[in-house]
């Protein structure tokens, strides 16, 4: 199914992002986890993509065995890092032909030890170069693009960042898949300038419930950034036990999800991390037990 038709079918989107474990320890914890977050009804679920080859083996072995076994809407991750035009062909002819229809086309970070982003030989520099190629040769394709609420960390100039993103939906990107907040006030003031410069295309918030201070520290080095507001980091500062940190998070979590819901977001996209802990305690704290309860 096109994501399109998702879009059309629901009157607000539920979905979760996962990454390809590592190990088998982790893949069991992973596969819990999705049967756990499957009873939620989501619209979709993403897989983030490896570059390398090897990691690259795993983001396929999880697509297919999601496709296989779960009955769920899949958008598959890629990226240009790492691959030349050729690669990227076959690995999209290879999705399109195991059944996976719909893609987040991403430029990619640039791999771990490297602090610029290089495109690869006879490969993209840019995501919307990806985008144009994937409606150029696999048209039934439906392609998600990302959005940065809070600025892209390589783009200081933001009506020149919002160019960059129309670009990318004129060249036929479906949906915008919004990067980590933590202040609603970020989302929505992302999506009016967006409407000023003429994007109309679905935009769907991104979550990620704060559930450790390793999390979040880790989330500030990334080179996405993210903004913690002062009265989230008070709240945080009178913890003393990792579960009052998850309580926190959790709690500021669906004060979120649930403004976002009042002012007619058109989807909320689970940064998981692998685990169903925090989605399943969101739909707890808003009295439901699965997304169909919002339509």
């Amino acid at each position: 199914m096109h994501i399109n038709e998702i879009f059309q079918q629901h009157k607000i989107t539920f979905s979760f992002e996962f990454f390809p474990p590592k190990n088998l320890k982790a893949a069991d914890g992973l596969y819990r986890t999705i049967k756990d977050l499957e009873d939620l009804k989501p619209a979709f679920v993403s897989v983030t993509y490896g570059a390398g080859g090897s990691v690259r083996s795993l983001t396929h072995d999880l697509l297919m065995k999601l496709r296989m076994e779960r009955n769920v809407l899949i958008v598959s991750h890629l990226t240009c890092v790492g691959s030349s035009r050729d690669e990227i062909f076959k690995i999209l002819e290879r999705y399109s032909s195991s059944g996976i229809k719909n893609i987040m086309a991403l430029r990619g970070d640039p791999p771990e030890g490297e602090g610029k982003f290089t495109a690869p030989e006879n490969g993209f520099a840019y995501a919307i170069d990806l985008v144009e190629f994937i409606k150029k040769h696999f048209p039934g394709i439906g392609i998600g693009v990302a959005g940065f609420c809070e600025g892209h960390p390589e783009t200081p100039n933001r009506l020149q960042e919002l160019e960059y993103l129309k670009a990318k939906v004129d060249a036929g990107a479906d949906y915008i898949c919004t990067q980590l907040f933590y202040d609603n006030r970020d989302f929505y003031d992302f999506c009016e300038r967006c409407e000023v410069i003429g994007i109309n295309i679905p935009i769907i918030a991104g979550i990620m419930p704060v559930t450790s201070f390793s999390n979040m520290k880790r989330m500030s080095e990334l080179a996405l950034g993210a903004r913690f507001p002062g009265k989230l980091l008070k709240a945080l500062a009178r913890t003393t036990t990792i579960d009052q940190v998850q309580h926190v998070g959790i709690h500021w979590a669906t004060e979120q999800v649930m403004d976002l819901i009042d002012n007619g977001v058109k989807g909320i996209h689970f940064y998981t991390l692998n685990s169903s802990n925090a989605a399943l305690k969101i739909y707890e704290n808003l009295g439901v037990s699965d997304s169909d309860a919002f339509e």
